[in-house]
């Protein structure tokens, strides 16, 4: 899987979990974030934004 504000390939863990966080958005659509995009957006409005 990837990213969906970066592209870059996501890590993954022991048993297919990724290191990474789903976002909901308002319509209930989830979207995989790194972990390296959270640390710098930090805010989830920040990230939907950049989506």
């Amino acid at each position: 899987m990837k990213c969906e504000i970066c592209k870059k390939k996501i890590q993954e863990l022991f048993l297919q979990k990724f290191k990474g966080t789903y976002v909901k958005d308002e319509k209930g659509k989830k979207h995989l974030v790194c972990f390296e995009c959270q640390k710098i957006l930090r805010d989830k409005k920040k990230i939907l934004e950049k989506i």
